[in-house]
């Protein structure tokens, strides 16, 4: 999808002319800012220290541990797209299991993560900025997990 298709509408099955299209047209604020926060934080155009296919496998690790199967979809073609002919960033690389690691751990415990970890962070050469970008696609990508499935369900009730 590209930065102009609106990530949530797609995955929510949302058909424009719909009653739930309707109701998002009644917050154009909410589905700008939600598909900009997308933008900024999945096709950056500066990613610093997290890579685009880091951030789409990060983005792809979340929406797997949310059982979004339409999510990981998206993610899975963004990761696809980034790499083009070019390889994935090496999932067994201690850097990339450590950043995976530490998205498990705050997508399904957030309240065990501890100092300890994100130190651990650093040592993989993760500055404290790129800590918080992870924390940020993080929380976003959960976040459209549950906007996706509300609408979801906003959406089978007008239609039964």
């Amino acid at each position: 999808m590209t930065a102009s298709t609106d990530v949530i509408d797609a995955l929510a099955g949302i058909e424009p002319g719909s009653p739930t299209a309707a109701l998002r047209e009644r917050r154009p604020d909410f589905v700008r800012y939600t598909q900009g926060s997308h933008d900024v934080l999945l096709a950056p155009a500066d990613p610093a220290g997290v890579s685009l296919a880091e951030r789409a496998l990060i983005a792809l690790r979340v929406a797997t541990i949310e059982r979004s199967d339409a999510l990981a979809d998206h993610y899975r073609a963004q990761l696809r797209a980034v790499l083009g002919d070019g390889d994935a960033p090496a999932v067994g690389t201690p850097r990339l299991q450590a950043v995976l690691d530490h998205v498990e751990r705050v997508t399904t415990a957030p309240r065990t993560a501890t100092k300890a970890h994100l130190d651990d962070l650093r040592t993989h050469g993760l500055s404290p900025r790129d800590i918080v970008t992870i924390a940020q696609l993080v929380a976003f990508v959960s976040y459209q997990v549950r906007v996706a499935v509300g609408l979801r369900l906003l959406a089978e009730e007008a239609r039964a």
